[in-house]
C-alpha cells in the first residue's frame, strides 16, 4: 500500500513538532525515517497510524483520504520499542490477540488461528517457543513475537518505532538483517524510525532524513551518504572533514600542501575515505601530523593533527585499507602530505 502526506504539521504547544512535511512512499518500500531526537519522526509515524492527529494536512493510503479515519479502520501494524507484549499471556495467545478481538464476522476460527499463529511463528524462527511467556524471552526474541503480532492481521502497512532500540549492539545486527530479508518475503509497505544511521543505511531500501520537523533529504543509502543536499546531512550521514575555503583555513590549507578540488563553493565537507595520505620523510615539509589511529576491521582510522590547530576542528580524520597503512609503516607522530580527492561543497 503506498503512502502519501500532504502538507503535515504538528505543534505541541511552542514546539513545532512537524512543519509542513510532503512525502510519497510507494507500495512494498522499506523506509527508514532517520533523524536527532526531537526531529519529529516518531510524531509523523504515530500520525500515519492514526494514533496523533496532526494539525493540518492530509494522509493518503491507496490514495484514499485517511486523515480522520480510526486507527482500527487503517489495517496498519504497528511495532513499539518495548515491545508492549501482554506479559500474563503466552507467547502464542499474544500472537493470537489481533485475530481473536477482530468483529464476530471477520473472525477466524480458532483452527485458522492456530494454523495462523504457527506459521508466523515459523517465519519469525521462533515456533519452539509458543508455550513461554515473554519474560522467558531474550529481547531478540520479544522484538520478533512484537513483529509476528503485528503482522497477524494482515497490515497494508507496517510501522516500527526504533524496533531495535532496546537492545545490545549484537543482537541488533542481526535483527537488522533478519529484518531485511523479511521484508523481501512480505513485501509489506514498512516504515521505521530510528537515530541509528548505520542501521537506517543497512536495513532500508529509501532513508528520509528529518531535522527540526522537516526533511532534509529522502533517497538511497548511498545517494544520503555519496550525494548529500545539505550541510546537515553531509554532518549526520557518516563521518566527515568540514574546510573553510576562505581566511585562515584557506591559507592554511595552501600553506600545509593540502589540494583541494577547485573550490565550488565556501565551504569543503570531506569524507575520511576520500583523503589521501602519504609518509614524508623530512618533518619540515609537513605540519600534519600522525595522533592516534583505530582499527576497524578491514580498515584503519587515521586521526591527524595539524601544528598550531587546538580544540574543535583542529583534527582530521583519514581512511586507508589495512595493507595500505602496514606498507606506510605509520607511527604516532609521524609527518603526513594530505591529498583530498572529493569534496561536496556548501555556502
Amino acid at each position: 500500500m503506498s503512502i502519501t502526506l500532504q502538507h503535515i504539521s504538528k505543534q505541541f504547544g511552542a514546539f513545532k513538532a512537524l512543519d509542513d512535511i510532503n512525502l510519497d512512499i510507494p507500495e512494498g518500500e522499506l523506509v527508514a525515517l532517520l533523524g536527532p531526537s526531537g526531529c519529529g519522526k516518531t510524531t509523523l509515524l504515530r500520525i500515519i497510524a492514526g494514533l496523533e492527529q496532526a494539525d493540518q494536512g492530509d494522509v493518503f493510503l491507496k490514495g484514499d483520504n485517511v486523515t480522520d479515519q480510526p486507527v482500527k479502520n487503517r489495517r496498519i501494524g504497528f511495532v513499539f520499542q518495548h515491545y508492549a507484549l501482554f506479559r500474563h499471556m503466552t507467547v502464542f495467545d499474544n500472537i493470537a490477540f489481533g485475530l481473536r478481538v477482530k468483529p464476530r464476522k471477520e473472525r477466524p476460527g480458532e483452527a485458522q488461528i492456530k494454523d495462523k499463529v504457527h506459521a508466523l511463528l515459523q517465519l519469525v524462527q521462533l515456533d519452539w517457543l509458543h508455550d513461554r511467556f515473554p519474560d522467558q524471552l531474550s529481547g531478540g526474541q520479544r522484538q520478533r513475537i512484537a513483529l509476528a503480532r503485528a503482522l497477524a492481521v494482515e497490515p497494508s502497512v507496517l510501522l516500527l518505532d526504533e524496533p531495535f532500540g532496546a537492545l545490545d549492539a549484537s543482537v541488533r545486527k542481526d535483527l537488522r538483517l533478519w529484518l531485511r530479508h523479511l521484508h523481501h518475503e512480505l513485501n509489506v509497505t514498512s516504515i521505521f524510525v530510528t537515530h541509528d544511521q548505520e542501521e537506517a543505511m543497512e536495513v532500508a531500501s529509501q532513508i528520509v532524513v528529518l531535522n527540526h520537523g522537516k526533511i532534509e533529504q529522502k533517497g538511497t543509502p548511498s545517494e544520503i551518504y555519496d550525494q548529500p543536499q545539505s550541510d546537515f546531512v553531509s554532518r549526520f550521514i557518516g563521518q566527515t572533514n568540514v574546510f573553510h575555503i576562505e581566511g585562515d583555513e584557506q591559507h592554511w590549507l595552501k600553506s600545509t600542501g593540502i589540494i583541494v578540488d577547485e573550490p565550488k563553493g565556501t565551504v569543503a565537507h570531506v569524507r575520511p575515505h576520500n583523503i589521501d595520505v602519504e609518509k614524508v620523510t623530512d618533518a619540515t615539509n609537513s605540519r600534519v601530523f600522525l595522533k592516534d589511529w583505530q582499527h576497524l576491521g578491514g580498515t584503519i582510522r587515521l586521526e591527524l593533527n595539524r601544528d598550531g590547530h587546538n580544540g574543535s576542528g583542529s583534527t582530521i580524520y583519514a581512511e586507508m585499507p589495512n595493507e595500505q597503512f602496514r606498507e606506510l609503516a605509520l607511527h604516532k607522530g609521524d609527518r603526513v602530505a594530505l591529498r583530498i580527492k572529493h569534496a561536496h561543497w556548501f555556502n
